[in-house]
């Protein structure tokens, strides 16, 4: 299958994913995940119109983003270690794994020295694995509070990861409590402006992840492949 092909496979499978769930087709936004391709390969998926890539750490990134940096909108996927902040904060676009006050004060502090405004997503660990970063589903709430006055991080969002099952319809019911935790978060008025955005689902599940409200799907192997480790 050629790189054509499988995007518009994909393109495809999201569409009847949103058919499915009632859904709008411009509500659904796909992240090409780029961490494990080649420079080259990074090139092609932006010269395919694929605006919206991700990396999940900068020295993968660094020779692509130096390259391409101009072109697309560059999300950091990854798990973000506060001292790499400097290295991103003004290169990428989203930022999809906020899990921890020290982090978001890094950001803060490091964006205000920049005059930026960096939006973010919080990262929940809805199943509670211990290979899995982020925040806890009942912490959030408080965290949110925690940063409630940073004027330089702006909160989009959650994200969350669902364990690889076999059968992805078993993932189903962690995508629906990330979206149940936004709407509730929502009716407390913890952000200054609604959380809107969901990112969740990745090649082995994006479609049950649309179907439960997903706005941004991450799409490595099942879109880009895996032609670089």
């Amino acid at each position: 299958m050629t790189f054509k092909d499988r995007i518009n496979d994909v393109e495809t499978r999201i569409n009847d994913a949103c058919i499915r769930s009632g859904r709008s087709r411009e509500d659904v936004h796909v992240v090409a995940v780029t961490k494990y391709v080649s420079l080259e390969m990074t090139a092609e998926v932006l010269n395919q119109g694929l605006i919206h890539v991700g990396e999940n750490r900068w020295q993968n990134a660094e020779e692509k983003w130096n390259a391409l940096g101009n072109q697309g909108v560059w999300h950091f996927i990854g798990h973000l270690q506060t001292n790499k902040v400097k290295d991103i904060i003004d290169k990428f676009h989203y930022i999809h794994s906020l899990d921890r006050l020290s982090l978001a004060q890094t950001l803060e502090s490091k964006a205000k020295s920049l005059g930026l405004v960096v939006q973010v997503f919080v990262q929940v660990n809805i199943s509670g694995e211990d290979s899995k970063y982020g925040l806890s589903p009942e912490k959030v709430a408080s965290f949110l509070e925690e940063i409630k006055g940073f004027t330089h991080i702006k909160v989009i969002g959650l994200m969350t990861m669902a364990p690889f099952e076999g059968h992805p319809e078993d993932t189903r019911p962690i995508f629906r409590a990330l979206r149940e935790l936004r709407d509730e978060l929502n009716r407390q008025s913890l952000t200054s402006e609604p959380i809107t955005e969901l990112s969740m689902g990745m090649s082995n599940d994006f479609e049950v992840a649309i179907e439960e409200g997903s706005t941004w799907v991450r799409l490595g192997s099942i879109l880009v492949g895996k032609e670089e480790g």
